[in-house]
């Protein structure tokens, strides 16, 4: 065989082969994913508006804060597809440089994977005399791996009878006697409550028989300062500040730190799943990669109901009540218009393509048409 048929066939090989392969592992559309596969949800965002600019966007918008280089480097991208004449400079090192860049006059907008803390809102009223303009461009993941700034579960035992949570009962369980609560950076009375609003055995949440004297065993991660300890105090606590002294704390500053083979998320979930009087929070992607059996209780924003399960969905339509938020923070005086570019800007994230570019980053959850819509009138 001379050299050229030698090499012909060698080449109709390979394409063979690469075609095979090809076929192998192409899968239909409706093929079921692979056991243990993710799946990301998809988003309804067709009620959202449409991204139209209202003015020519002139000049540079600097973006500190969080490290969130592909999900800013996207919508900058594609804003100025739209909007050409602007040029954006970030500084993404991490989240307390988004009121850093404020507070020196050096960012345009902070950008934050959690609602802003009270120091720095306190910091941010000092120096200027009033609040930022805070604006919601997303919301915090359920259970996607990829994910971030996740939503709590609040968890027991598989055997606790228990049907579900309440915000004034998880006050209760997780928080203590109070004189007040901060709302921003004014100090409210309106969050005090004594010593008879806590909950600290099992009867006090409805249960009868064996459980009703029974001790309530609560756990958590670090409360000290995190986002979950917030998300708690303000929705839960309204503000306030104290816990239950009893809780047993899993610090995540040192989240990377293993003991028995599991790290401090993992023990919380493990220390429920072994003790029917306990009650914890934790993440939704953690209770799933543990393949943990303990049962992740329904919230309930009043008394009355409804009892809302924790999902994608409930997230996405912002009923399920510990779900988080993404922020995006400015300087504008009160009664001040916005910079052209910066509105410009914030109606892009807020716009349909926007908030497509955050569901396609499985970072976060986009915002549904209502938040979209509260948010847009901020901007005015």
């Amino acid at each position: 065989m001379n050299r050229t048929k030698y090499l012909s066939r060698c080449l109709a090989g390979l394409a063979v082969a690469l075609l095979t392969t090809n076929i192998a592992v192409a899968a239909p559309e409706n093929a079921e994913p692979a056991p243990g596969v993710y799946v990301p949800v998809k988003f309804d965002l067709s009620a959202l508006p449409s991204y139209k600019p209202e003015k020519m966007a002139l000049g540079v918008i600097r973006i500190y804060g969080t490290p969130l280089e592909s999900l800013v480097g996207r919508l900058a991208n594609e804003f100025r597809s739209k909007q050409g004449h602007v040029r954006l400079q970030s500084y993404l090192v991490n989240t307390s440089q988004a009121f850093a860049g404020l507070l020196t006059g050096e960012a345009d907008i902070g950008i934050m994977g959690h609602r802003a803390w009270q120091n720095s809102l306190v910091g941010f009223d000092r120096a200027f005399g009033y609040a930022p303009l805070e604006v919601k461009f997303g919301t915090g993941s359920f259970d996607d791996p990829e994910g971030s700034t996740p939503g709590l579960m609040f968890i027991v035992h598989k055997d606790n009878p228990l049907s579900g949570l309440t915000l004034d009962q998880i006050d209760g369980i997780f928080g203590a006697q109070r004189t007040g609560g901060w709302v921003g950076t004014k100090w409210s009375k309106l969050a005090a409550r004594g010593p008879e609003g806590n909950i600290r055995t099992w009867g006090q949440l409805g249960l009868k028989g064996e459980w009703a004297d029974k001790p309530i065993h609560v756990h958590g991660s670090d409360v000290t300062l995190s986002n979950w300890a917030d998300l708690i105090e303000k929705v839960a606590f309204k503000g306030g500040k104290k816990w239950n002294p009893a809780l047993n704390e899993g610090p995540r500053a040192d989240i990377a730190w293993k003991a028995h083979g599991k790290t401090r998320d993992q023990q919380i979930i493990a220390r429920v799943q072994d003790d029917p009087l306990a009650v914890g929070f934790m993440f939704q992607r953690v209770v799933n990669s543990t393949k943990s059996n303990v049962r992740v209780l329904p919230l309930a924003a009043t008394t009355g109901g409804p009892y809302i399960v924790p999902s994608a969905q409930s997230f996405f339509d912002g009923s399920y009540p510990m779900h988080n938020n993404v922020y995006l923070y400015l300087n504008r005086v009160p009664g001040q218009p916005l910079a052209v570019r910066d509105k410009e800007f914030l109606r892009f994230v807020l716009s349909r393509e926007g908030q497509q570019i955050v569901a396609d980053s499985r970072i976060f959850i986009p915002l549904n048409a209502a938040q979209v819509q509260a948010e847009l009138k901020k901007l005015d």
